[in-house]
């Protein structure tokens, strides 16, 4: 009995392990807040900064505003709403993240299935190839497509710039989306096909539902990507067509440092991302969570 109990006992701990067990959830806590705190400063400066007036921004510090919170004001962004420049950006920088977040996502899912359980011909030989796509810088096709979308009169719209980045997404998408996809149960499939479903409605009523959190997640990598970007846009666009991200080193390069104009510039351009982030964050990390499962 006593050797069946020692056999059963627990190893003796040093008492390293036992203090670092024990201070370490606490330790770990304050560390992770105190990185939070340093990442958000520069975020805080830029909010700070846009509610100040040119004068002050001049004169001292953000941080001076925290004992002096008179000082805010909203005339940073009243003037940036009535810039038509920054404005028209705007919008335009939504007319180009939109349509190229929304034809990655449908498109890369439905190649991603078709990958997935359909069977053509040189079916792994296509998504080998879309792999190896993957490791294709975007600078290397700078001035190949340049060239192409002038001819076709593409070279400087809004057009030209969504299908560079719809095919610049595309093969992250189907890479993604297949392996998701191909981690679905098979009976689950066959069942309905059984029940009469056909390709489309059997993608539409099961795939794309239990899809969801990887499809998100997709969506988020691609809307960030695209509203952020400014190289792509630099080159594709005009002057008519510029996003926020163009217009505002266009402010920089015609007067300099001026930070009345940036600031609450860079500040909407960032919180616009990160408002699409928080409402889709539950969605984001169940699809990192099953990809690392899976």
């Amino acid at each position: 009995m006593s050797a069946e109990a020692g056999s059963h006992a627990k190893p003796r701990r040093s008492l390293g392990s036992r203090l670092a067990e024990r201070a370490g959830g606490g330790l770990v806590r304050v560390v992770l807040i105190v990185v939070g705190l340093f990442w958000l400063v520069p975020t805080v400066g830029l909010l700070l900064s846009s509610l100040r007036s040119p004068e002050d921004m001049a004169a001292d510090g953000w941080w001076n505003v925290l004992t002096e919170p008179s000082r805010l004001t909203f005339s940073a962004y009243s003037d940036l709403l009535a810039n038509g420049d920054i404005t028209d950006s705007l919008v335009n920088t939504v007319l180009i993240t939109v349509p190229a977040t929304v034809l990655v996502v449908v498109i890369g899912s439905l190649a991603g299935y078709a990958f997935a359980w359909m069977e053509f011909p040189g079916r792994d030989w296509w998504f080998l190839g879309v792999v190896g796509l993957l490791v294709v810088p975007v600078q290397v096709a700078l001035i190949p497509i340049a060239e192409l979308f002038g001819k076709v009169g593409l070279f400087g719209s809004l057009l030209g710039v969504i299908l560079f980045h719809v095919g610049f997404g595309l093969p992250f998408a189907v890479f993604l989306l297949r392996n998701f996809f191909a981690e679905i149960p098979r009976e689950l499939l066959e069942a309905a096909r059984l029940d009469g479903a056909g390709e489309l409605r059997l993608f539409a009523r099961v795939v794309m539902p239990l899809g969801g959190p990887a499809i998100a997640s997709l969506g988020i990598f691609q809307f960030l990507w695209v509203w952020n970007d400014m190289l792509v846009a630099l080159i594709f666009t005009d002057s008519g067509n510029q996003p926020v991200t163009v217009a505002l080193q266009t402010q920089v390069r015609q007067f300099g440092n001026n930070v009345d104009v940036l600031a609450p510039g860079a500040f909407i351009s960032m919180v616009v991302p990160l408002a699409v982030f928080f409402a889709f964050q539950r969605q984001f990390v169940s699809g990192v969570m099953a990809g690392a499962v899976k």
